[in-house]
């Protein structure tokens, strides 16, 4: 796994970190890193295009969260929330089959956003707009080969830099 970082400005809030995975194994030992650095209350917002691996990014972070390893974790693409016990509950999200913003509304997402659990939500450029003021957002895309992701990891507001800074050691 390559790593490289930027931090914008000492004096800004958000730092940036982008790696470079080579197989799905990499990606989902990323998330784990990331999932470790989690704490309740924490919320990812993972954007990229269909197979960009946000599924197994998430993979990784359940079980960097503790979630147990016999325990599957995959997209709730048709049932759009699945449930996982660890440490603390974490929500994944996937509003890949939301089509506009009432659709949200109806889905009552605010109770696992602003809970108390760890909420990763796949698609979550549809949501962006209804996150609250601090999140972590990852950037997922395809690279050059085709297990190969770029991976752009965004503090948005100050409640992420620990984290950002975690990933940099």
């Amino acid at each position: 796994m390559r790593k490289t970082h930027d931090a914008f400005s000492q004096f800004s809030q958000n730092m940036q970190l982008i790696f470079t995975t080579h197989s799905p194994t990499e990606t989902q030992e990323l998330g784990y890193r990331i999932g470790k650095l989690l704490k309740k209350g924490s919320i990812v917002a993972l954007i990229g295009d269909l197979g960009a691996g946000k599924t197994c990014l998430t993979q990784g972070i359940a079980r960097g969260i503790g979630i147990d390893a016999n325990q599957v974790v995959n997209s709730p693409s048709y049932i759009l929330i699945n449930e996982y016990t660890g440490s603390c509950p974490v929500y994944h999200i996937d509003l890949y089959r939301i089509r506009d913003s009432a659709e949200l509304d109806d889905l009552g997402l605010e109770e696992y956003i602003y809970g108390h659990g760890i909420c990763v939500i796949e698609w979550a450029d549809r949501l962006l707009e209804s996150l609250p003021e601090s999140y972590l957002k990852i950037l997922l895309s395809h690279a050059k080969t085709e297990d190969t992701r770029t991976i752009e990891i965004i503090n948005v507001g100050a409640e992420y830099t620990k984290l950002i800074e975690g990933l940099i050691s």
